[in-house]
């Protein structure tokens, strides 16, 4: 099985060259982040992911967490001390403020770090995640008093955090949610109710974990509007700020799961477990929704990088393998089987596809920043407005791509792939997690579909394929080297605003009828309009005497494949998202 090697170069080129890493480092509040100080930073995360993290990944997948009589977890060997480097090398804190101890860096950098710890071991970074999403909601949400007591130790990474949302019978539906809060005084509650699905929930890697618990109070309004959001963390913190008692809150089983075995699924009861109420009653839903971008952002770079790993494997294989004889080889010659088209076409369909993919994600991290950051209301408003439309397309797309891409890494193995010796298999089954969790990929085909469409009367919508169209003059004055591209994007581009126009003007049962092919169109078009950015950087580059010619020259390949061979998919998804609903509804429950 070979080791992961961080893509530094290739996350330098979308930094530098299809982004804008040293505009964003202009900005006041980021003019510490110079871009050789972050390329310096990135290099050593990926030292670290590869050295430290990397070799964990197998480990972990045979070892599993394991749950101890008491209630206790046990990671698998290597985590604690591998978690305690993650610590004290500052990783988790990079994007957060300095005043609770953090690095105070663009979320851009931090997604950048997130891909390739995510790479090393999606398990293992799944813990670190997941206290990156409640340390956005307590930043949006919490008292002052509530930060100064968690926050400076959860940004540390010396404890973590859950989000505890899911239960038996409250999934995706949050309205259902039947955990209950009773007042125990004038700043204390009492939470009772059991929470599943909570990942990292109970594990011995730091002395205390925040869980952020959903729950609802007495005579609280019905469905989601009734929902209040609660700090409840595992250990209660004395006034003087040192660990005191265990709360009441007890780890009943964790999860036997196809993959991310190393991360330890739990189900949590409390059993009136000490809490503290976050912000106002019955907002505990309207606070979740304020980290659900990162936290979508965040899955949707899991897809990328378990694509990443499974490609850097199947390279290696494919390089070492010999069988057959492959074009223009002497006679008895045993080739690699890289010699062979139709290995190069799966290894060239995952490369196009996560430069594509890592495009899309880092121009999500990078609008974040500039929502927030850049001094002017406008390109804030419209970077905000682009985070908003491209969160649902970069969670789904990207994490159903983490499985095809996966799969095509195993496949290349060739039965080799299916035994779990390799660690192909493990690839495959850890990526099949992601378009499931942080709302499942038909949610998020819903919410484009049902939420983004309609944003500002259908003119975000509009504008942004405006935008798409726009790189045609670029495309058109880079000469016939580039003509490919741009006819195929053009294409491409038409067949979206086709289909936006239809789900627009369609009734609400046929627009929720084409969301996931639409969503899918989306995400194809959308990472060929990244992929002529790419190429146009490369030729640019190309043109001035660049010393890295090959890197360049295998930029402009991957872009010319992916808008040759695999952008024309778009136009063969617009029948699926403009059919309508009829078929979809004609059959009763018991014909299926």
């Amino acid at each position: 099985m070979s080791d992961y090697t961080p893509p530094l170069d290739d996350i330098r080129f979308v930094l530098d060259e299809i982004l804008d890493l040293a505009a964003l480092a202009k900005l006041p509040d980021f003019e510490h982040a110079d871009p050789d100080l972050v390329h310096g930073a990135l290099a050593e995360a990926g030292r670290f992911a590869a050295e430290v993290i990397a070799p964990l990944n197998r480990i972990g997948d045979v070892e599993h967490s394991r749950r101890n009589a008491d209630g206790s977890v046990t990671t698998p060997p290597g985590f604690v001390a591998a978690y305690e480097q993650y610590v004290a090398a500052g990783w988790g804190s990079v994007p957060f403020p300095a005043e609770y101890g953090g690095g105070a860096f663009p979320w851009l950098v931090a997604t950048a770090i997130g891909e390739m710890m995510a790479s090393a071991s999606m398990a293992f970074a799944l813990g670190p995640t997941l206290t990156q999403g409640a340390i956005d909601l307590l930043l949006a949400h919490a008292s002052e008093q509530q930060k100064e007591t968690y926050l400076p130790k959860m940004v540390s990474g010396e404890w973590t955090g859950t989000m505890n949302l899911t239960e038996p019978d409250a999934g995706s539906d949050l309205g259902a949610v039947r955990t209950k809060a009773v007042a125990d005084g004038e700043s204390t509650w009492r939470i009772s109710g059991q929470k599943t699905f909570i990942t990292h929930g109970e594990h011995d890697l730091t002395d205390n974990i925040i869980h952020l618990v959903l729950a609802r109070v007495a005579d609280a309004p019905p469905g989601t509007r009734g929902i209040s959001c609660f700090i409840v963390p595992k250990v209660l913190i004395a006034p003087d700020g040192q660990l005191g008692e265990r709360n009441r809150v007890t780890c009943l089983s964790i999860e036997d799961k196809l993959g991310i075995h190393a991360s330890p699924t739990c189900v949590l009861e409390f059993d009136g477990a000490e809490g503290y109420l976050i912000g106002e009653l019955n907002n505990g839903m309207r606070y979740m929704f304020t980290m659900m971008n990162n936290a979508r952002l965040s899955v949707g770079v899991q897809g990328l990088a378990i694509a990443e790993r499974a490609y850097q494997q199947a390279v290696a294989y494919a390089q070492e393998r010999q069988q057959g004889r492959g074009p223009g080889a002497a006679a008895g010659v045993s080739s690699p089987i890289i010699d062979h088209p139709d290995v190069r076409r799966m290894l060239l369909t995952q490369k196009a596809s996560i430069e594509a993919l890592r495009s899309l994600a880092y121009l999500v991290a990078e609008s974040m920043d500039l929502a927030v950051h850049h001094p002017e209301r406008t390109v804030r408003e419209s970077r905000q407005e682009l985070v908003e439309l491209l969160i649902p397309v970069t969670k789904a797309w990207a994490t159903d791509l983490g499985v095809e891409l996966s799969s095509l890494a195993l496949q290349v193995h060739g039965g080799a792939g299916y035994i779990e010796e390799t660690g192909a298999a493990q690839h495959f089954r850890d990526a099949r997690i992601a378009p499931i969790y942080e709302g499942t990929n038909g949610i998020q085909a819903i919410d484009l579909v049902a939420r983004k469409l309609p944003m500002r009367d259908g003119a975000a919508v509009r504008d942004f394929i405006a935008q798409l169209s726009a790189i045609d003059s670029d495309l058109a004055s880079a000469g016939p080297e580039l003509s490919s591209i741009r006819t195929n994007l053009a294409a491409a581009v038409s067949s979206l605003r086709d289909a936006t126009n239809h789900l627009a003007a369609a009734d609400n049962i046929d627009r929720l009828a084409g969301a996931a092919p639409y969503l899918r169109l989306f995400g194809i078009v959308t990472g060929g309009w990244l992929m002529a950015r790419q190429a146009l950087a490369a030729s640019r580059r190309l043109a001035s005497g660049s010393t890295e010619a090959d890197c360049l020259r295998a930029k402009l390949v991957t872009a010319n494949f992916y808008c040759e061979q695999l952008l024309p998919q778009a136009s063969g998804l617009v029948s699926a998202a403009t059919a309508g609903a009829a078929d979809l509804m004609a059959l009763t429950p018991a014909q299926f």
